[in-house]
């Protein structure tokens, strides 16, 4: 009897978590990354609202050479709900209510945390909340976990005197990884893993070389081929890192330390080799320093899963600090 008290405050307390406002300590959310929990009835889960779900938040990733998803999704049916999920850093609710609604909480249970509570009157107005708010979810989600871990790699960094004193800028970048190349505008980090290992490339180029392209996809691929000419070959003869030719990459104009900065996603291959890999690629518009900065990450990891390193890859880069001269 006293447990099914308990379930049911503890179902009561998150079935209205969104409308309450109360001053709690709150314990630390443990999940792992890119992990979303969602709270939903199994009747909704597998009908058109689960699938609705599954195809916005565990949609491929783009840039990656397997399918892998945007987040792992664990659901949990209220009735079920004992606690254990609220650590989640990540929470979506689904709900028939009186009225369609969408709100985003936080720190309801843990912090750092977001709820995402979406209920709706019907089927259809559900499904309308999930497509008209799935972008702020995802951005929201995204921004989080790349804080978060930027977070954990806090606690133990690698001495950055060397991009301070060649680039003027800083970055958390964690002590696993070490120097394994360095020129005078070029710098190569690198941190071996069990399946392979994960990179970052430093290195600059004169402004006036990416602000008067014509074709700024192109012309960034050529700067990013050049390098690999220079720096990057495997084992044998004329197998320079390239960018893969058979697939366009993703391009985005983003903001990175307050500077405009141009996204790159796609794939890496060594010519007339077998290794390859994903990549991902900054060129920050740095104006006082009448220089592009260019931040690049890629990961060799075959036949692993690649979300979670590039993911690591890309919070590193965006902790750049552009120091001022």
């Amino acid at each position: 009897m006293c447990k099914k008290v308990i379930l049911l405050f503890l179902s009561s307390l998150f079935l209205f978590s969104c409308q309450k406002e109360e001053s709690i300590a709150l314990k630390n959310t443990s999940s792992k990354l890119n992990t979303v929990s969602v709270i939903i009835d199994d009747q909704m889960w597998n009908g058109e609202i689960g699938d609705s779900v599954r195809n916005k938040f565990a949609s491929p990733v783009i840039g990656l050479p397997q399918e892998e998803p945007l987040f792992t999704i664990n659901q949990y049916p209220v009735k079920l709900m004992e606690g254990f999920m609220t650590d989640s850093r990540n929470i979506i609710l689904i709900k028939k209510a009186d009225e369609n609604h969408f709100q985003i909480k936080k720190d309801i249970f843990a912090k750092p945390q977001n709820v995402f509570c979406i209920s709706g009157k019907s089927t259809k107005d559900i499904l309308d909340l999930i497509q008209g708010k799935s972008p702020e979810i995802i951005q929201t989600i995204k921004a989080a976990e790349i804080k978060e871990s930027q977070t954990l790699n806090g606690p133990s960094l690698l001495d950055t005197k060397k991009l301070k004193d060649r680039f003027q800028i800083d970055m958390d970048v964690p002590s696993t990884y070490s120097y394994v190349l360095q020129d005078a505008n070029f710098l190569w980090l690198k941190k071996e893993i069990v399946s392979g290992n994960t990179s970052l490339l430093i290195y600059q180029v004169p402004l006036n070389s990416i602000e008067k392209s014509d074709n700024l996809v192109a012309t960034i691929i050529k700067k990013r081929d050049s390098i690999g000419r220079l720096y990057i070959h495997g084992k044998e003869p004329n197998t320079d890192m390239i960018t893969e030719e058979a697939y366009a990459p993703y391009f985005f104009k983003v903001n990175i330390d307050g500077k405009v900065a141009y996204e790159m996603k796609g794939t890496w291959v060594l010519k007339n080799d077998f290794m390859s890999g994903p990549f991902i690629n900054y060129t920050i518009i740095d104006k006082e320093n009448n220089r592009a900065l260019i931040l690049e990450g890629f990961c060799y990891s075959p036949s692993k899963e690649k979300r979670d390193l590039m993911h690591e890859l890309e919070a590193i880069i965006k902790s750049v600090d552009i120091l001022k001269r």
